[in-house]
């Protein structure tokens, strides 16, 4: 009888033939949210997560965005051996966070640190929308919590990417707690005279949005992110009520009035530099 193994595809590979690995990794597409084209991921990379047919915008991890848009080796983290516990035993919690840490890479739904944009230093948080959807648990509250006190401590301002689900229902009060906590802090920063920015991306939404994400003296938005407490089709279901075309995205909140400005993703660093140095030399006058 002939055995079965002389029939298995060999393992080595013919001259010339590429690794597979290799090629997957080179040749990795992703799939544009708005017009459907398979991007590289190697360009969207390289253009800042922006589809370069639709210009439409894709989500960035915490880390991406703080490496795109500070100068080059100027982050510095701060509280990074900060760590989520299952404070309540909630069911499959745990499971929850190690995956998420293991796919994410990092502990916690927000990274915090200091760094320079054009020399200009500054303190800054970057929240995660693939940590649990972005979501505050306590140790999000207390790592930005931390930072505001850093900065206050050491004359900085603070600019802040906020995306969130909003409060981690997993944590219960102790996420809800976090509101307050962070709110307070903003305030003792901002009553030592110091500046405060936000940039809400897409989405930004319940506990977030009712505490610091809300409270910049600055607000600046992405183009259509979504931002709100509860999201539209709570609403709609609440009221019975058709919402407005456009309703909490950043367009229609800038139209109320409560973001000062829509700052396309491109044009962010420029932004950011230009009040960072107002504020700097509003300090030394």
């Amino acid at each position: 009888m002939l055995s079965r193994k002389l029939f298995k595809k060999p393992k080595n590979r013919l001259e010339g033939e590429a690794d597979s690995t290799v090629m997957q990794a080179e040749e990795r597409r992703v799939a544009c949210p708005e017009c459907k084209a398979l991007v590289p991921h190697a360009t969207l990379q390289a253009q800042a997560y922006v589809c370069p047919r639709c210009g439409a915008l894709h989500a960035m991890s915490a880390r991406e965005r703080i490496l795109w848009l500070v100068d080059e080796g100027s982050f510095h983290e701060l509280d990074s051996n900060l760590t989520p516990i299952d404070r309540l035993g909630f069911p499959s919690y745990a499971g929850k966070l190690s995956k998420a840490q293991e796919e994410s890479g990092e502990q916690e739904g927000v990274l915090t640190g200091t760094a320079t944009i054009q020399g200009h230093p500054f303190a800054l948080f970057s929240m995660n929308p693939a940590f649990i959807m972005g979501s505050m648990g306590a140790i999000v509250g207390e790592k930005i919590t931390r930072l505001f006190e850093y900065a206050a401590e050491n004359r900085l301002p603070v600019v802040g990417y906020a995306v969130s689900g909003g409060a981690r229902i997993q944590e219960g009060i102790f996420s809800l707690m976090q509101m307050a906590k962070t709110s307070g802090a903003v305030l003792r920063h901002s009553e030592a005279g110091l500046l405060y920015v936000v940039v809400l991306t897409h989405p930004t939404t319940g506990g977030v949005v009712a505490s610091f994400a809300m409270e910049a003296d600055v607000i600046l938005a992405e183009p259509k992110a979504l931002i709100g407490f509860a999201g539209p089709r709570v609403i709609e279901q609440t009221m019975r009520q058709k919402l407005p075309q456009g309703f909490q995205r950043a367009e229609f909140l800038m139209a109320k009035g409560f973001v000062d400005r829509i700052v396309p993703r491109n044009a962010q660093k420029h932004e950011l530099a230009q009040l960072l140095a107002l504020h700097q030399r509003g300090a030394m006058a």
